[in-house]
Parts: structure tokens; sequence; C-alpha cells
């Protein structure tokens, strides 16, 4: 359902641009707020016009504070506060799902949940005004709700200098930490942005589908089974017309029309 917290919108290139748009709360991550990236993701899922997924905030100085710290201490049943934070769970697994690149767009402040939302994605950009933490041991709290993505993603002591010393990294440090792939000036900001969904929505949609899904499926698999599944998935990468159009269109040095199949 459509939501005022959560804009949609497609390009004609093919990249859908799911924007935080809560400014009085700083992008707070509300339920409303869950429930329309939930439905936003869903429906770029969905949509056969879609080749990329960009997400990013309105907000010129946040991104996202992440949650609402008050709902940790509110008067709702411990069941309730437990069933809330499956949103995170479902958000999380339905990005790192997603057949089609994402980018994650951070100008401003990255926290929280905000930043296990961000490593979710495929990549990250980053403006030098942005930051990056996990400041909830210093509120008696801890980020559970983020740290398989950050330990996927972070080098095991520089993740446990993030989780136990509640300390903001800049856009630098992040990037030297494997957060971050890019870090751009603010008035490049965009059109880096715009550069690298453009690049991503002219791949092939299928050969990126089954990229993608290799991607996150080999991941934790044994290094024996991981090449036994890689090499299932060459033969039938190998079995597409569009690898054959790619092949094609560079020995004929011109650019590759992909039918998706």
């Amino acid at each position: 359902m459509p939501s005022e917290k959560v804009l949609y919108d497609v390009s004609d290139a093919g990249v859908a641009t799911i924007t935080l748009n809560d400014p009085d709360t700083r992008n707070a991550l509300s339920a409303e707020m869950l429930a329309g990236l939930i439905a936003a993701f869903g429906r770029a899922r969905d949509a056969e016009d879609v080749r990329c997924v960009v997400l990013c905030s309105s907000h010129e100085k946040t991104f996202s504070s992440g949650a609402n710290l008050g709902g940790f201490a509110g008067e709702e049943s411990l069941v309730h506060k437990h069933f809330g934070s499956e949103r995170f769970v479902g958000l999380f697994k339905l990005i790192g799902e997603l057949p089609k690149p994402t980018i994650c767009a951070v100008r401003g402040h990255a926290l929280a949940g905000a930043l296990g939302i961000a490593l979710a994605c495929d990549l990250i950009v980053a403006s030098e005004q942005a930051s990056f933490g996990t400041p909830e041991i210093n509120v008696g709290a801890f980020p559970f709700m983020i740290m398989a993505l950050i330990y996927r993603n972070v080098p095991r002591k520089r993740a446990n200098e993030l989780l136990l010393l509640g300390e903001r990294w800049s856009a630098q440090e992040a990037l030297a930490a494997g957060i971050v792939n890019r870090v751009v000036a603010e008035e490049e900001f965009d059109a880096a942005v715009t550069e690298w969904a453009g690049k991503l929505a002219g791949k092939s949609p299928v050969i990126m589908r089954l990229g993608k899904e290799a991607m996150r499926r080999q991941m934790d698999m044994p290094f024996d089974d991981a090449l036994d599944y890689l090499r299932a998935q060459l033969t039938l990468a190998l079995s597409t017309e569009d690898i054959v159009e790619g092949v094609s269109a560079f020995f004929e040095k011109r650019d590759p029309k992909w039918k998706g199949r």
C-alpha cells in the first residue's frame, strides 16, 4: 500500500527509487516505516520493468536514526515487541533475496537498524557527510537484529569495535572497514548514485537474477559444495539466450539487446 513515509518511483531506465520520507522523526524505523519498506521492495521485486533498486532518504542530514528507542521501554507486552521485531527479519531477507541489484545511497547518518538495512543492500554509496554506527550499547541496548549482517560485511575485530564501543564512524572510516563501497563529495553524490544505478539496470536481468541468487546461497556453503553449486549455475547460465547475445555483441562491438531469457 502507498505510504507517505516511504515513496516509490520508477525511472524510464528501469531504476526503482525507494525514499525514506519521515523527516520529523529523522526517518525512525517505526512499524509504519518498516511496513512501507517491505511493500516497496516487494513491489520492485514483482515489477518486470524494474532492473535496479536505489534506497535513499529525503532528509539532507539523516538517512535514518534507526528504530524508535521509545518502543524499547514502552508498555506494549513483551510478546508483541517480539512479534514487532519480525518486520526487521522480513525486510532483511526480502532485500537479500531480491533478484535485482540494490544500492543504498547514504547521505547523513545511518545508525542502528538503519545500518542493517544499508548492509542488506548489495552496494552502498555514501556522501562525505555520511556517518555510520551502532549506538545501542550507549543506552543499555544491543544491536542484536543487525549483528548477522555486520559480521557478514565487516572483519570480526572491526565489527567487535563497532558493536562494543558504540562509536560513530565517518564515511571514510566506514569505507576502510568495508561497510561502504564508495565515498563521494556531496556535490557529486546524486550523479554517482545515478551512474551506478544506470550501469546495473543495463545488465541482463536473467543473468543478474542467477548471479545474485548464487552470491547469496554460496556464501555459507562448505567450499566443495559451493564449487559444485556454482558449476551447476554456470551450466544454467549457458542455457540462456542472453549469454549468447552478450558474447555476440562483444565480438560484434555493439551494445547487447537483452531478452531476459
